[in-house]
């Protein structure tokens, strides 16, 4: 063991196709002394019993960048290392049996447009034509997509690992990781060969990763499925068509009946998910394995039973095909079905990649996005959808579970913009949940917080089939434009449990906090918004800032962002200064309207005049507490943020005063009137501030310096390529999803991070970002809407609603 490595960069904890990825990622960037682990031989685990499916498809703009640039990779991957590479690009159709996944289906070929890809639209008689064996006597159409294939899943991670080792990277074989160790600045990772110093440490277990990240104190939110495929032998009509055409099938997915079928060999392989699915390694009876290297479950086709024989009926040739094989096994899950790739939370130069369900098509994507992460501190795209801090640590095993198995049977299922899904809920409950749910509310969680959607009235529809849909006017939409309306011309209030908050003092606080974000702090006693960039000058979070005294500030920011602006801020925090997370301390009421100081002067004796930004202690309905003069819903109002014991009899106050209830569906509409920017929308790393339309949160001449701030100037001095831009659209019955394309003419010069209907302004709102040299008050363009275009306008630099910001001020 001589030659075994004493100390490396990066130590990567599993070899399967996405460890090997990562270190063949991070060789590309020149970051050579790195060594993996592997405590079998490379793709004992997950990968070695995949499908090997390669598709591009996703309804998720940052999943499909990552799996687009996995198969781009993998075309070229054989030649670039010298290593045979069985990869079929097939194409593939997914089938639409109803209008709504066709407008998925549109969706997305909008989407895969805007990355350079060309998606179709079939017609049932197109897709016999594509694949003659199939019924479509009740399919209304499909989705073709050319890039599509499959590959074999050992010769890819092989190939990646070959790469590796070319430029300099070592792989240790039969060699298990046993346990890590902090010692001053680096990590010491344990094997039974002896220990590897190490700078970064990442894990890519694979379902080992919740054991592997016990070493480091984390919970890794995260269960595991069992998923069976089926191999069928040779079919000589399949077998005929192919030596006739020269190729194979396009494989098929049947999403609205949960499964693929793809041509192997000249057979098939048929693979469901199947909603009555089965956990495994989380009981007594069924303990987690020491080792489970190349190893299946036994076969359990009881319970695909439904989808073989819908299957059959689809494709009436696999009722003739001989069963010749049958692949039981271990597949990881989050709770949101994407995989963990980026910082491990709360832990210095640590790193995830792992816990993939689509392991072999993510793959290439992932590897480079945790390549940049190392190497860069930041990734090209906005990777939130799979960064582990989206989890902030309330995902106990049990609503892993729950949700990792509703994720499993729902695999296909279209996502609708007002649809919650039932698993998991229930989580944390405002202090008033009792109460607004006794008025009607309907409720969605964020970061597991039960916040009111919108309140039902009598007759409202409240059932989860009426979500199912992506027309604007569900059944929530005489409410909602009822609350918004109540906020326009009197006093509504909104439950809103949950803000991350965060208090940070100590002397020196003010200055050291004044060098993270692009703008000027606030006074003691006022707050504001403030932007954090990183070195590129994009946007990575917005946070209000409240200052208390000189060197004392609560910083507030959106629920979900718990553990990602908490590590951002303890990341380089001088010393001396203190950190609380205050999250659960207090929660929050939006009290507002026009109405609204004359309402609250009869429940306070605070200065209700105190002008806007203003934050004052005060007792309201007899309870201590604090107010915040500001309103995202963009009229007078107030924040009131309290314990959350006081905040039952304020609550109770003003309901008694007659304020109106409202949610976050009238929240929604509210805000977008204003042009206020959601969190990861509408601002991301996708986006400079410049780009995002916020100047006026950047002081280039404070005596602070600020990440970012050279980028910020260059691209001042040479000009924005695209800029923010808010729009009003002759829609039809849909709201613009995210990263929908604008149109100018055949050219596409745009994207709406933001797209919903505002009820005071009777109008279809679009917030996104277009071409700067089109970005001008008047001009005309398109917005494409589940594939239809619709004529748009570009407004002025200004909200569409009280433009002048005089109501807000009042």
């Amino acid at each position: 063991m001589s030659d075994f490595p004493k100390t490396a960069r990066v130590v990567i904890i599993g070899g399967g196709a996405v460890g090997a990825s990562s270190l063949y990622h991070l060789c590309k960037a020149g970051w050579t002394d790195c060594v993996l682990l592997e405590k079998n031989e490379l793709t004992a685990g997950s990968t070695w019993h995949a499908a090997g499916n390669v598709p591009t498809f996703s309804s998720s703009w940052s999943v499909m960048n990552m799996q687009r640039y996995s198969a781009e990779l993998y075309r070229g991957l054989g030649d670039a290392v010298d290593y045979p590479m069985n990869y079929n690009v097939t194409g593939s159709i997914r089938l639409a049996h109803t209008q709504e996944r066709l407008q998925e289906f549109q969706r997305v070929v909008g989407m895969g447009r805007y990355q350079g890809m060309d998606l179709k639209i079939l017609t049932p008689d197109q897709i016999a034509e594509v694949y003659p064996f199939i019924a479509t006597h009740d399919l209304v159409g499909a989705l073709y997509d050319p890039y599509d294939g499959d590959i074999d899943p050992a010769q890819l991670t092989q190939a990646l690992a070959k790469g590796a080792r070319q430029m300099g990277a070592r792989i240790e074989r039969f060699c298990p990781a046993t346990g890590v160790r902090r010692e001053g600045e680096e990590w010491v990772v344990e094997t039974h060969k002896g220990d590897i110093r190490c700078e970064i440490v990442v894990n890519a277990a694979g379902y080992y990763a919740r054991e592997v990240g016990k070493w480091f104190g984390r919970e890794v939110p995260m269960m595991v499925m069992s998923h069976q495929y089926m191999l069928f032998d040779t079919i000589p009509e399949v077998e005929a068509r192919t030596k006739a055409v020269g190729h194979k099938l396009p494989l098929l997915r049947d999403v609205d009946s949960s499964y693929y079928l793809r041509q192997e060999k000249n057979g098939f392989n048929l693979g469901p998910y199947e909603k009555n699915g089965k956990a495994h390694w989380v009981t007594k009876d069924d303990p987690f394995p020491e080792d489970f290297s190349f190893q299946l479950f036994p076969d359990d086709l009881e319970r695909l039973e439904w989808y073989i024989t819908d299957a059959m009926a689809r494709v009436p040739l696999l009722e003739t095909a001989p069963l010749t094989k049958v692949i039981n096994g271990p597949i990881p899950y989050t709770p949101d079905g994407n995989p963990l790739i980026g910082p491990m939370p709360r832990v210095p130069n640590a790193y995830e990649a792992c816990v993939f369900t689509f392991g072999i098509c993510q793959a290439g994507g992932a590897g480079k996005v945790l390549a940049e992460w190392i190497t860069q501190g930041a990734t090209e795209w906005d990777m939130w959808s799979c960064d582990p801090r989206r989890f902030t640590g309330f995902e106990d095993q049990d609503y892993c579970v729950a949700k990792g198995m509703e994720v499993y049977g729902h695999e296909y299922a279209i996502h609708f913009p007002h649809h919650v899904w039932g698993e998991g809920r229930g989580k944390k409950l405002s202090p008033l949940h009792d109460r607004t749910a006794a008025l009607g509310a309907q409720f969605g969680p964020f970061n597991g917080w039960e916040r009111p959607l919108w309140y039902a009235r009598p007759g409202d529809d409240v059932s989860e089939d009426a979500q199912r849909t992506w027309n604007r006017e569900g059944p929530w939409f005489g409410a909602v434009k009822a609350e918004c309306e109540a906020v326009r011309d009197g006093v509504g209030v909104l439950d809103l449990p949950g803000f991350s908050r965060f208090e940070v003092e100590g002397p020196g606080t003010a200055e050291w906090l004044a060098g993270r974000i692009s703008g000027a702090l606030p006074k003691i006693g006022r707050m504001g918004l403030a932007y954090f960039p990183d070195d590129q000058g994009r946007i990575v979070t917005e946070m209000s800032v409240v200052r208390r005294e000189e060197d004392a500030f609560t910083l507030i920011t959106a629920a979900v962002a718990q553990s990602h602006d908490a590590d951002w801020l303890r990341r380089d925090m001088a010393a001396g200064l203190t950190f609380r997370d205050r999250t659960n301390d207090f929660t929050c009421l939006i009290v507002t309207g026009p109405k609204s100081r004359d309402f609250l002067a009869g429940l306070t004796e605070a200065d209700l005049s105190a002008p806007w930004l203003s934050v004052q202690p005060a007792v309201v309905a007899g309870q201590d507490c604090a107010l915040f003069r500001v309103s995202f819903a963009g009229e007078l109002g107030w924040e009131v943020h309290a314990t959350p014991a006081r905040m039952p009899a304020i609550y109770d106050a003003i309901l008694a005063g007659g304020a109106v209830p409202f949610g976050m569906f009238a929240l929604n509409s509210l805000r977008v009137e204003k042009g206020y920017r959601a969190w990861k929308g509408d601002l991301s790393t996708d986006y400079t501030l410049l780009e995002g339309g916020l100047d006026r949160f950047i002081k280039f001449d404070k005596p602070q310096d600020f990440p970012g701030k050279a980028a910020l100037l260059a691209q001042k001095q040479r000009g924005v390529g695209k800029r923010f831009c808010t729009l009003l659209i002759e829609a039809g019955d849909q709201d613009p999803p995210y990263m929908s394309t604008i149109w100018a003419g055949d050219t596409v010069v745009g994207e709406i991070t933001s797209g919903y209907y505002g009820h005071r302004v009777g109008a279809c709102i679009g917030l996104g970002m277009l071409r700067a040299d089109l970005n001008l008050p008047g001009q005309a363009v398109e917005v494409e809407i589940f594939g239809q275009r619709y004529p748009a306008v570009v407004q002025a630099d200004a909200p569409l609603w009280d433009a002048k910001n005089e109501r807000i001020r009042a």
